[in-house]
């Protein structure tokens, strides 16, 4: 059952009211780090391994915290971290890694993420529920 639609636009508000500063901040860092690193798409990496941190940790600090952080959750892991973090750009940027036939390259890239970005989600979820 969908909530009524005031509920909706709330909901969506508060997406997108997360999704401008994340967006922004992901902008930010790529750029800010593109002249210290080899190439553009270790920028994305770090930022995605970031967000999986910081996700970890929001979920674990929201368990079991009632409505409020509902709300919470939807301002900062659906907006703010889903639009920080990029599985889009990461994906057009490993493809470009292996139309290069940087074959060590495509595999760390896809290695850092995927395992690097479990190990940040339950390295934040750990952080999180430390007391």
């Amino acid at each position: 059952m969908n909530p009524p639609p005031p509920a909706q636009a709330s909901a969506a508000l508060l997406v997108a009211l997360g999704a401008v500063p994340g967006a922004w901040l992901r902008f930010r860092l790529v750029n800010r780090w593109e002249p210290m690193l080899p190439r553009r798409h270790w920028g994305t990496l770090a930022v995605n391994l970031i967000a999986c941190l910081a996700l970890g940790l929001v979920a674990a600090l929201a368990r079991g915290c009632g409505e409020a952080t509902r709300r919470e959750l939807l301002l900062l892991s659906t907006g703010f971290l889903g639009s920080f973090s990029t599985l889009s750009t990461f994906m057009a940027e490993l493809h470009a890694v292996l139309l290069q036939r940087h074959w060590r390259e495509a595999l760390l890239l896809l290695g850092g993420s995927l395992l690097g970005g479990m190990l940040a989600v339950k390295l934040g979820l750990v952080l999180g529920s430390a007391p």
